[in-house]
């Protein structure tokens, strides 16, 4: 009997999905848990798989689109069975694996949605020409990302002309950019085609719209950190805490790691991570949720760790990481924000945590404050290492390393002295580092 193969909720937080590319074309056998296609949601890039086993019938939805969930997106079945019924009105019906390259192939389904994308006024849309897909004339998938795949749609760009700067070569944004001003990314050049592929003019450059902006559809990370930003800074009640840490002694600490090999190496982010759990361990009051009619008080310490992305933020979660040392921190914590940058994280990898922490010492900014992520009841804002004039206690002014710290609490849980006592735990811990061995 023949199923319906509908957008799927694939994160916990996911409304609707866009469908990145099919991993199956019409005609193709299936089995059930065989990957038919990647989508992007709120998250991360991630799979769709077959429920049962059959042939892929009917591809519904082209690449690019963005649908809710629940909404069709192919259809599974025998390969002489009729499917008329499970297809929409304005879908025709499939004819079937017989008729591969002749009207009935992926190719005919996804590509007009390509080219349909309306380009910037002044320039000539880009023509596609539906190709018939044969084993020995796959098209060339080049590695970009969803936003940089959109935008070279909108400006006829060829992808297989631009060079990656991304992870592993990928395409992003700025390659794309860089490729409508003529201007290669950092420098680069643009790459050889592969033998046998089709040369292709290169695009002309794009001029800026006459009416002096631009309107670009939001992705569906950006539209759920929107609708996030709304629920949290509307509703909780922030307030916030600043202190100043002295960060010499942590310093010298990551420098002597650093001095045992490759193995031991550490970034100051690690080490706030293990004192920010440490102290949550402590202050059990801050490692909490508000739920409405209850304040929910974790058992165990889960640290979401924000890692900036293409498109967006996302929060990995180290997962009891009062229970980890510092090596396990930092090389779970490389890996989370690999797989982040690269949209591969799995629900269970960004959700769940109880406390978070943000980090933009890294662009050379002094302090700021983070908006809480709800149910979350706090989360810390670090700062860079600076070196700064300190007045000791003698009165004497020393240049030592400091970073300026912000801690923002949800009001409905966290006092202001709850607050205070769990950031001295945090500044005693990277103020004396040994601590965090005890």
């Amino acid at each position: 009997m023949a199923t319906k193969i509908v957008m799927e909720a694939l994160s916990p937080t996911m409304e609707e999905g866009r469908l990145v590319a099919w991993k199956k074309r019409e005609g193709d056998a299936v089995k059930s848990g065989d990957t038919l296609a990647e989508v992007e949601t709120d998250k991360a890039v991630m799979e769709l798989v077959a429920r049962e086993d059959g042939v892929l019938r009917k591809i519904v939805l082209a690449e690019g689109a963005t649908v809710p969930v629940g909404a069709l997106v192919a259809v599974v079945g025998k390969a002489d069975e009729n499917i008329e019924g499970l297809l929409p009105a304005s879908t025709p019906p499939s004819q079937g694996p017989g008729t591969r390259g002749q009207g009935a192939t992926a190719s005919s389904t996804v590509t007009p949605a390509r080219s349909a994308v309306a380009a910037p006024a002044g320039v000539k849309p880009l023509a596609v020409t539906p190709q018939p897909l044969t084993p020995n004339s796959q098209p060339l998938r080049v590695r970009s990302s969803p936003l940089a795949r959109r935008l070279a749609a909108e400006r006829g760009v060829d992808l297989r002309l631009v060079s990656g700067t991304g992870p592993a070569g990928r395409v992003v944004r700025r390659d794309v950019e860089a490729a409508g001003t003529g201007a290669p990314a950092y420098g680069g050049t643009a790459p050889a085609l592969p033998a046998g592929l089709p040369a292709r003019a290169p695009a002309a450059p794009v001029p800026p719209p006459p009416s002096g902006f631009k309107d670009v559809p939001l992705t569906t990370m950006r539209k759920t950190i929107a609708r996030r930003l709304a629920e949290s800074l509307g509703p909780v009640p922030h307030f916030f805490l600043t202190s100043e840490i002295e960060m010499e002694r942590a310093w010298e600490a990551r420098q002597h790691l650093a001095g045992l090999g490759d193995a031991y190496k550490v970034s100051f982010n690690d080490l706030i991570v293990k004192a920010v759990a440490l102290a949550l361990r402590q202050h059990g009051a801050v490692n909490a949720a508000f739920l409405g009619d209850r304040v929910r008080y974790h058992g165990d310490v889960h640290v979401g760790v924000a890692v900036a992305v293409e498109d967006g933020l996302i929060t990995p979660v180290i997962r009891h990481a009062d229970r980890k040392g510092l090596l396990e921190i930092a090389s779970e914590a490389r890996a989370l924000a690999d797989r982040a940058r690269a949209r591969r994280l799995t629900p269970e990898e960004y959700t769940g945590a109880t406390f978070s922490v943000s980090n933009l010492g890294m662009f050379d900014i002094d302090e700021f404050t983070a908006v809480i992520n709800p149910p979350e009841a706090g989360i810390l804002a670090v700062g860079r290492i600076a070196q700064r004039p300190v007045v000791a206690a003698d009165g004497a002014v020393a240049v030592r390393r400091t970073m300026r710290v912000t801690m923002s609490c949800d009001h409905r849980v966290v006092d202001g002295a709850t607050g205070a006592r769990f950031l001295q735990t945090v500044k005693l811990m990277l103020e004396n580092p040994l601590a965090m061995l005890l």
